[in-house]
């Protein structure tokens, strides 16, 4: 099966999808990812004869990459200075305790889970994992926010967290992925050889060296970047200028990973940070960028859901006849909400903020999709260029493969528990906490606009006012990760 046309059966079924995820109040994310896995080489795609539809997904692989890119770009342009000073130190102290805190528990909890004999999950794995649990989806909770109109302490404190939290994740993520890389390398190796200080600087020094040079780069990508709106003006110019930005930042990226591959730089760079950190950039050093990021939302939705869709195909169910995978992911799930919740409560209770909120927030930041799936998406390539490297071993090859193939597996499969169940714990917390109203709750029909949000998870970035509608914080709250243009309008506001 040609590449054209594997493109286009994705596109037809993901758009169709919509409309099913709309009926049944499911978000978009969620149809792409089953149509990925229905027409994946692990479901009807394994049923064609030969290697052709495995080797047209795979020659789809720059679709991920220049996605990833953008949704990097994306969260670092709502990385605005003047909104985090805005949101108060509540906000941003919770942000804190709840991304870390879920991340502490996961990697706790499957690393003990690991030692149980028939129990297949390294401190590598664990350690991924842990950090891809930082991320949260704010569209399946603004879904609710918006649907039952809700107001409140708890709802004014949640949109600025979640608007923080993808930032603070990716920085977890750069870090984690760094040392998860580092240990997994050294699991295969032969006793001894490797050496003691060359470990201990891929462990403790490199992974923060990867996030400094990450940073700069980015910092000085989104500088340049800011200099284009002075000479010009046209939409179309600065659109193709932003694209120019994105498509900088991942070309240096895949520079250092070919020195790191082929000539022994001790450390790559973080695609999603350096990304994020030229957004961030941008966005605090130009008004226009704002602007200048609706012009690009209008082309990136196409390739967003294709990302998805080929986020989907990977998911190999055939994992699942490992029973530990499944053990693995019921930890996983547990571990996440437990570590987001908590965490909640610490950070609500150093800040002295209202009982509510440390009773109630943590329930509504169970939600996760985009930006996790970005992450799983990210260390899988990692760890599939590992096992290509030159003279390694089939066995090492296939591990490295498996290591990237699982992460996947986990992720998607619990985003799409966290979607089913996280907009439903949502709204129970929120009535909990007094902040929908009786006749609001008892409405049994949603309103066109509800219907809309209820149906976004992956591609435009709202403006500022679009939140200002929900609550009057004015962070703002959705990332292009996890944001899709509504079925009824083919676009975001």
């Amino acid at each position: 099966m040609n590449t054209l046309l594997v493109v286009a059966i994705a596109l037809i079924l993901g758009l169709l999808s919509t409309r099913l995820m709309k009926l049944i109040g499911l978000p978009n994310v969620t149809g792409y990812l089953i149509v990925g896995l229905i027409i994946g080489p692990y479901a009807l795609g394994g049923l064609i004869p030969g290697e052709e539809t495995n080797q047209a997904f795979e020659s789809l692989g720059i679709v991920s990459t220049v996605a990833l890119g953008f949704i990097g770009f994306s969260i670092g342009v709502e990385f605005k200075l003047s909104h985090i000073k805005e949101i108060g130190k509540s906000a941003v102290v919770i942000t804190f305790f709840q991304a870390l805190a879920a991340t502490l528990c996961v990697d706790v909890a499957l690393i003990l889970i690991g030692l149980i004999p028939g129990i297949n999950m390294p401190v590598h794995e664990a350690i991924i994992l842990g950090a891809i649990a930082t991320a949260t989806a704010p569209a399946a909770t603004l879904m609710v926010v918006r649907q039952y109109k809700a107001k409140g302490v708890v709802t004014g404190t949640l949109l600025p967290v979640v608007a923080l939290d993808d930032a603070v994740g990716l920085i977890v993520f750069a870090v984690s992925n760094s040392i998860a890389l580092s240990l997994a390398q050294s699991a295969i190796s032969a006793a001894g050889a490797v050496n003691a200080t060359q470990m201990a600087l891929s462990i403790a020094v490199w992974p923060f060296v990867e996030i400094l040079a990450s940073i700069a780069i980015g910092a000085g990508i989104g500088a340049l970047l800011s200099l284009i709106p002075r000479f010009f003006k046209s939409r179309d110019n600065r659109t193709i200028a932003t694209i120019i930005a994105v498509a900088l930042s991942l070309g240096i990226c895949e520079l250092f990973s070919y020195l790191k591959d082929n000539f022994g730089c001790p450390f790559g760079l973080s695609d999603l940070l350096v990304c994020m950190m030229a957004g961030a950039t941008f966005v605090n050093m130009r008004k226009e960028a704002t602007q200048m990021m609706e012009s690009t939302d209008r082309w990136t939705p196409v390739v967003l859901m294709l990302f998805f869709i080929l986020s989907g195909a990977e998911l190999n169910v055939r994992m699942f006849a490992d029973w530990s995978v499944i053990v693995c992911l019921v930890i996983y799930l547990a571990a996440r909400c437990c570590g987001k919740y908590f965490g909640t409560m610490a950070g609500a209770a150093i800040t002295k903020t209202d009982k509510k909120v440390r009773k109630y927030l943590g329930i509504t930041l169970f939600p996760q999709a985009g930006v996790a799936i970005g992450m799983a998406t990210m260390c899988k390539t990692e760890f599939e260029k590992l096992a290509k490297t030159p003279g390694i071993s089939a066995e090492n090859a296939l591990y490295f493969s498996d290591i990237g193939a699982k992460i996947v597996t986990i992720t998607m499969c619990a985003v799409m528990v966290y979607e089913l169940f996280g907009p439903v714990l949502t709204k129970l917390a929120l009535a909990k906490a007094g902040e929908i109203s009786p006749e609001n709750l008892r409405r049994p029909k949603r309103s066109k606009k509800a219907l809309a949000v209820a149906g976004s998870d992956v591609t435009a970035v709202p403006t500022e006012s679009t939140a200002e509608k929900v609550t009057q914080q004015s962070a703002p709250v959705e990332s292009v990760a996890d944001v899709t243009p509504n079925d009824n309008s083919d676009g975001a506001k």
